[in-house]
């Protein structure tokens, strides 16, 4: 890491130039090949997939997806009917809807299509494939089939569009960079200290979101995961940077030459970053072992975009960092930047001996504390959020609310009961259809059972759409399906031979929200225990990295808790925004993916400094306090940056990205205050001498990694000047 840093220290013109041209070159192969965002949100070896799967083989036309153009007015006017017939005769004649796609509601057979009331009614659109897939290879489509249908209010004639259409807006990720840029000006007091992370984020983000953009051609993708991945790049980016300049500046302030200052903050700082940024890697890496398609793409582009500013925070920034030299600390904006560690008169140092002064009272007010703020975790409830929480202005949701009002909210996630009679008697095939069809309409929560495609008496396949009772996100829907699948259907199928598969949106959330749930004890195990092993090695001590895995899961239980709270309809969500909905089951997996490898990061910089003060003095709770006097100051800057890069993602229309980044948010907040401030002083001041406790058998067997310490840096710098010395006494 010394030599790496000296050679972009020596040679940054060249550093620079290079960064340049790649980020010109990777932008300009990405404009050539731009992004391709797809999800296929089945879930492996579930029945709503079995359900598609069956369709796909026997009944093509059925197997893409389907959009409901909703019609308002005085259904049974002569004039509404004719421009209700002119939009779906060009909804019919659009590419992609399958021939004689387009169910009427002015047909006997569709008469369920028109309210009881009569006015409201829908005509169902049926395509040649899935949304996603129909997107990605022409992202232009959605407008022009809007364009062609013309939805709105006209006199006398009303229509809106769900699902296919109905896009909603992106949050600018530009109001966390601006508080990113006020953070950094009040931590550094100079306006250069104060750029050169945001230069160095910005440089390595742009090209990580180019890169994860030219892969999504490859990798299945989500439209979603680039604001994600961009939420972290930022974060991370912009911290790592921040760590490494504080400890250059400290070195400036020591009497260090320019050049020794930055080799002294790249072989300490810049090693506790390498190995921050690969736990953040390692955990994101872990939803790989979700075995969901489109998890693999939310986790490449976050990957690539951490990777990317990681590089430029351990090569391009010590170049820019030559360029900045002594004058690092110019235009100086009064009343703020501080010095971060001032000895004993530092607030942190006093702080941390009032914390071990009473070390019970503050390890378990601070325990009671999060035990409060995670108890609305019990109540967190999975699935996925309907239409009802898109923006009011979008034609998705006024369809959405037309529908509840005309026909109840369950028209607006129907089930499909895909019906397979291959081992089903010819003769006794109609029947059995209608015994299914009977049983499902007399269960609970079912409002009406509709046939799409009856039983005619020839084939072998027949479909049903179940309407609830009940809202598609409402957890009395998910009873019903799974009433239908283990009574209903069970009852109804009893010796005939005949298989029935429940699919359908609704379905396929519901199936992919038990799947993430059964899997998601491994996938947090796997990553906890690669991170002990990790932190073990680094700090030689199993008590440190239990406590510090401990700690991480204690702060992201606690981001559970208040995202649980936010999401049931109350003042709290209200007030963000947030209407009574479920989470989705990847979004706390993502999260925890996301928070443990970040937690981790803060983690290992205020250990790796306590560590190397105790290693100076053999005093633990001088070590801690001298540890946490100068890192504090400097972790809670982090922090706040990373609190404001997430916490603007509550200001985004799109519910899933409101929900991630009020979680990501509360636990960064929470690990910085609660758990940096007062449980890691206060558990380490109870713990003492064991803190650094290490079996001698585990020692042996462990490599030993070390990522800080400022006398071996000094040694090696040392020995690398006299080297060069040497060399030039030669030459």
């Amino acid at each position: 890491m010394i030599r790496l840093a000296d050679f972009c220290y020596r040679r940054r013109r060249y550093v620079l130039a290079a960064w340049i041209v790649i980020l010109v070159g990777v932008i300009a192969i990405g404009t050539s090949m731009p992004a391709e965002n797809r999800a296929n949100y089945q879930t492996p070896g579930a029945e709503s997939s079995a359900a598609y799967e069956l369709l796909g083989e026997r009944v093509p036309d059925r197997r893409g997806d389907s959009i409901k153009l909703v019609f308002a007015g005085n259904i049974d006017d002569p004039a509404f009917r004719s421009q209700a017939e002119a939009v779906m005769a060009t909804a019919a004649t659009q590419p992609h809807v399958v021939p004689n796609g387009v169910d009427s509601p002015y047909t006997p057979e569709n008469a369920y299509q028109i309210s009881q009331n009569r006015q409201v009614a829908y005509a169902q659109v049926n395509f040649d494939q899935t949304f996603d897939k129909l997107i990605t290879e022409e992202p232009e489509y959605p407008k022009e089939f809007l364009d062609a249908v013309d939805p709105g209010q006209k006199p006398g004639f009303r229509l809106e569009v769900t699902t296919l259409v109905a896009t909603q807006e992106v949050g600018s990720e530009m109001v966390g960079l601006v508080f990113a840029i006020f953070i950094l000006i009040i931590a550094f007091g100079s306006v250069i200290a104060a750029g050169l992370p945001i230069l160095s984020a910005l440089f390595g983000l742009g090209i990580g979101m180019t890169l994860g953009s030219i892969a999504s051609r490859f990798i299945e993708t989500p439209e979603w995961a680039v604001q994600v991945a961009t939420m972290i790049g930022l974060g991370v980016g912009i911290d790592y940077a921040l760590f490494i300049i504080t400890r250059y500046r400290q070195g400036l302030g020591a009497g260090l030459s320019s050049r020794e200052a930055n080799i002294t903050a790249m072989g300490t700082a810049g090693r506790a970053v390498l190995f921050a940024g690969g736990t953040v890697m390692i955990s994101l890496l872990g939803m790989l072992t979700m075995g969901l398609s489109y998890l693999n793409g939310v986790a490449a582009s976050a990957v690539l975009a951490v990777l990317t500013v990681l590089a430029a925070s351990l090569t391009l920034l010590p170049a820019i960092l030559g360029f900045a030299g002594a004058k690092i600390n110019s235009l100086r904006v009064p009343f703020t930047g501080r010095e971060s560690h001032q000895g004993r008169n530092a607030f942190w140092y006093r702080w941390s001996r009032v914390i071990q002064h009473r070390p019970w009272l503050a390890f378990v007010g601070g325990a009671l504390v999060l035990l409060i703020i995670t108890l609305p975790v019990l109540s967190l409830r999975f699935g996925f959020p309907d239409e009802g929480n898109n923006l009011r202005k979008e034609t998705s949701r006024q369809a959405y609310d037309l529908l509840s009002t005309g026909f109840g909210p369950g028209f607006n996630g129907p089930l499909q009961l895909v019906v397979d009679l291959a081992g089903t008697p010819e003769q006794d095939r109609g029947r059995v259809v209608e015994s299914i069809q009977n049983g499902a309409q007399n269960a609970a929560g079912v409002a009406s059972v509709v046939p799409l495609m009856p039983y005619d008496g020839r084939g072998d396949t027949a479909i049903l759409a179940v309407f609830p009772t009940d809202k598609p996100q409402d957890d009395a829907t998910e009873k019903t399906v799974k009433r239908l699948r283990t009574d209903v259907i069970p009852a109804a199928t009893a010796g005939t031979g005949a298989e029935v598969l429940v699919g359908g949106v609704t379905a396929i959330s519901i199936d992919q929200s038990d799947y993430i749930t059964a899997r998601l004890p491994i996938f947090i195990g796997s990553v906890v225990l690669l991170s002990f092993i990790l932190l073990t090695m680094v700090f030689r001590s199993p008590l440190v990295a239990l406590k510090a895995g401990i700690m991480n899961l204690l702060s992201i239980a606690a981001a559970y808790g208040v995202m649980a709270y936010a999401v049931q309809g109350n003042w709290f969500g209200d007030l963000l925004g947030i209407a009574e909905t479920p989470i989705p089951a990847f979004i706390p997996m993502i999260m925890f993916a996301i928070l443990f490898g970040l937690s981790m990061d803060y983690e290992v910089f205020l250990l790796s400094r306590i560590r190397e003060e105790y290693l100076r003095t053999g005093d633990n709770g001088l070590a801690v306090a001298d540890g946490l006097a100068a890192t504090a100051r400097v972790i809670t800057a982090a922090a706040a940056i990373m609190v404001f890069v997430f916490g603007v993602s509550i200001l985004d229309p799109n519910v899933f990205l409101k929900q991630i980044g009020l979680g990501l948010a509360t636990a960064v907040l929470v690990d910085a205050t609660i758990v940096r401030m007062v449980l890691v002083p206060a558990t380490m001041e109870l713990l003492g001498n064991a803190n650094w406790w290490m079996p001698q058998w585990l020692d042996k067997v462990l490599p030993e990694v070390h990522i800080e310490g400022e006398a071996s840096v000094q040694a090696e710098l040392a020995t690398l000047l006299a080297d060069e010395d040497a060399n030039k006494a030669r030459v």
